[in-house]
């Protein structure tokens, strides 16, 4: 597997990394044994809180150093992978400042004795995170799992090296033991020998559903826990008695932001038929006004797609859409510009026979479906392998929730476009995966939940 950054931007090389031989993975994964059996599990919660807000605050300090990396590596825009940042530091400071409360043993109601359930931390936790949020998605592991008290070994995508690399090191210079937090170079089948070795308690991925079935099969051929987050097409509701302007914004944003990279992106955009009219043209219009350009520039808003092989990806789909019948209301080629730009497209006329119906679109891309009311518009929004996400843009807040119960997903966003904080759970159902992330509920994932009985 080559580990390279390749500037999406400038289609140039940037540098490249040698795999890991054996022999180096398994004195990782040793240490990462020795430091949980040793050390880090041992240790008070002050005394884990004091490295995961020092990494916070180095976060915050060079700020635009680490989203630099970010904009070279995959192509964020640069304000976006600045918000990244900040996000990936009020992560950690949200598990270091609340773990104690997450942790804290929960007496239960017995008719004898006494008895609780405390927590207690499992041992080395393996992730397998993607490019598309390269800090983020390692913060989302590592500050529940730290903060509990186990060790993690990540495997990041091949893509984004110097991030992997930069966000090892933030622990270390926060004051992390070696074998704390460790980056490695690995091969597929390098990784199913990491889930298969006895040291190894939990396996956390993020990615596609290929790698979430191979990764969940290992990891339960193994016995070993793991979450699961694969990705959607979710849907992006929009009702009879929606503000248009407000759709419109939160719609474009939503399918636009990080060039459409985003598992819960708005993908399928359900439109009433009373307004659909109204909201393609402002939609469309929207759509055509986006600026292509160097995403280190405060004035591009659209950035280019993380590799040849994604845009590649994004053109084939587009055509196989279209030569089954959907319309292509605009965009659907390759910018004629250096970079990996792929116009934002619109489709329309998508009927269940067409093979995209049912795919993930990763890039700037919104399917359009109109429906005659909102009955017609939960089946729609249902009728999907996935289920990660859902928004749903509607004047009556009470009608919303009502709908919000109905939809088959994760998470439901009412009068927004879907977003992230580290209070609110993430993670999905059906072919989206299992598990979350984030919240209380991130930090309970891999850990022991221990009852102690007193007679």
């Amino acid at each position: 597997m080559s580990y390279q950054t390749i500037n999406p931007y400038t289609e140039q090389l940037v540098t490249q990394f040698a795999q890991f031989t054996d022999e180096h993975l398994a004195t990782i994964i040793a240490a990462a044994e020795k430091t949980f059996q040793q050390d880090w599990r041992y240790r008070p919660l002050t005394a884990r809180q004091t490295v995961l807000k020092k990494a916070a605050a180095l976060l915050r300090e060079h700020r635009d150093e680490f989203a630099k990396l970010a904009t070279q590596e995959m192509g964020k825009l640069f304000r976006e992978a600045q918000g990244e940042i900040t996000l990936s530091a009020n992560i950690l400071d949200y598990y270091a400042d609340n773990a104690a409360l997450f942790l804290a043993d929960k007496p239960l109601d017995v008719s004898r004795g006494e008895a609780y359930v405390a927590t207690a931390p499992v041992g080395v936790i393996f992730c397998i995170e993607p490019w598309n949020f390269p800090f983020y998605q390692l913060a989302r592991v590592a500050g529940p799992n730290l903060m509990a008290g186990n060790t993690i070994i990540a495997k990041h995508s091949p893509n984004v090296p110097l991030c992997a690399l930069a966000f090892e090191k933030l622990f270390l210079d926060a004051g992390a033991p070696d074998g704390l937090y460790t980056n490695v170079f690995i091969s597929n089948e390098q990784a199913a020998t990491v889930i298969a070795d006895t040291r190894i308690r939990g396996v956390a991925l993020t990615g596609s559903e290929r790698a979430g079935a191979a990764v969940a099969a290992e990891a339960g051929k193994a016995l070993k826990k793991s979450t699961m987050e694969l990705g959607g097409s979710d849907a992006f509701i929009v009702l009879d008695d929606a503000n248009l302007d407000d759709a419109v914004k939160w719609g474009v944003s939503g399918r636009l932001f990080n060039a459409g990279q985003v598992c819960d992106a708005a993908k399928r955009f359900i439109l009433d038929e009373t307004i659909a009219d109204d909201f393609l043209a402002l939609f469309k219009r929207s759509f055509e006004s986006i600026k292509a350009g160097d995403p280190m520039d405060p004035t591009t808003t659209l950035a280019p797609l993380s590799s040849k092989a994604a845009l590649e990806l994004a053109l084939n789909q587009i055509e196989s859409a279209v030569n089954a019948g959907a319309t292509l209301l605009t965009g659907g080629k390759r910018m004629e510009r250096p970079g990996f730009f792929l116009e934002p497209t619109i489709l329309t006329n998508v009927s269940p026979t067409n093979p995209v119906y049912y795919q993930e679109f990763f890039s700037p891309v919104a399917m359009v479906f109109r429906v005659n009311n909102e009955q017609e518009a939960i089946a729609l929004a249902n009728d999907s392998p996935f289920g990660l996400g859902c928004a749903l843009m509607t004047a009556d807040v009470e009608r919303g929730k009502r709908i919000a119960n109905l939809i088959e997903a994760g998470m439901v966003f009412i009068n927004e476009a879907e977003s992230s904080s580290p209070e609110l759970p993430f993670g999905g159902v059906k072919n989206s995966g299992y598990g979350r992330e984030l919240s209380d509920l991130g930090i309970n994932e891999f850990v022991n939940k221990k009852l102690v009985r007193l007679n």
